[in-house]
């Protein structure tokens, strides 16, 4: 492969038999210009032109965005790839790089953006969120910048949506917004708020996701209950058999996802279980 144009000391195009290709490794174009032959052992990452806007767009940040701040992303994206057993398509080489470099930015100006899914990140995606406190500590190692937990989450949900579209994970960034608004109308109908980092959030973010978990072919939703186990619930326990309805009427207009009678049975359950947790709880006070 020749060299065609030099984007950073990390990065060229090149062309490969007259096919244009943007080539990446440590030190590539090191002491090098156009037309010289690349060295084949640096090279860690080829991306071909597959889709014009993006390699477009691969091209001007590799151009553009400070070449130490890609180096790290680019260190979180092989770690994860090397944790997770994938290898990610293009677009999180653009969006990670791009994402950290303006966070960066943000923070060195005093602003910190709060993730409203941070809790929800932190127990339905545990390897993204190590992944992206790894991210954190290579931060501070190489930039000389802690970023906060919010931040993590930013890292670990761009991870996730790389996973995901690497065709090895199934769940989406909005069954978690969709898991931290059925929360909220639980923790509402039993008058009750939950610490985010406790035991008894976990379990019921995990009792959530698993509720709403379905088949990969049916697209059925797994464990359903038994018809006759439906009817004796919803008799036995019909006011929170109607708190359930009301959490779900809200996320079918939020999200177009209608529940079935036994994940509304399963919610009134989580509803009951919570509310006689707030009766028997000596403190008397409404945080669990």
């Amino acid at each position: 492969m020749k060299i065609k144009k030099i984007l950073n000391n990390n990065a060229v195009v090149a062309l490969d038999g007259g096919e244009e290709k943007i080539v990446m490794g440590s030190g590539i174009a090191y002491q090098k210009g156009k037309n010289d032959i690349i060295d084949p052992d640096r090279i860690e990452k080829v991306f071909i032109k597959d889709d014009a806007d993006q390699y477009g767009h691969l091209q001007e940040m590799l151009r553009s965005l400070p070449e130490e701040e890609i180096a790290v992303s680019e260190c979180i994206i092989a770690h994860a790839e090397q944790e997770l057993g994938v290898t990610f398509n293009k677009p999180v080489h653009i969006a990670l790089s791009d994402h950290l470099s303006y966070a960066l930015e943000r923070l060195s100006r005093g602003m910190l953006i709060q993730h409203t899914l941070l809790a929800e990140i932190r127990i339905l995606y545990p390897r993204e969120f190590e992944i992206g406190q790894y991210a954190k500590s290579l931060i501070l190692e190489k930039l000389q910048v802690e970023i906060p937990d919010d931040e993590v989450g930013y890292i670990a949900m761009h991870i996730h949506t790389a996973w995901a579209n690497a065709g090895a994970c199934h769940s989406s960034p909005e069954l978690a917004a969709m898991i931290r608004d059925i929360t909220e109308g639980v923790e509402r109908e039993a008058g009750v708020r939950l610490n985010r980092q406790s035991a008894n959030y976990e379990r019921l973010v995990n009792q959530l996701e698993n509720m709403l978990q379905t088949d990969d072919t049916t697209g059925i939703p797994r464990g359903e209950l038994d018809p006759e186990i439906v009817r004796i619930a919803k008799e036995r326990y019909p006011l929170v058999y109607g708190q359930a309805c009301r959490i779900a009427d809200e996320v079918d207009d939020d999200y177009g996802y209608v529940f079935t009678d036994s994940q509304l049975v399963l919610l009134a359950l989580e509803i009951n279980r919570l509310g006689r947790r707030m009766e028997d709880a000596s403190s008397g006070l409404s945080s669990v």
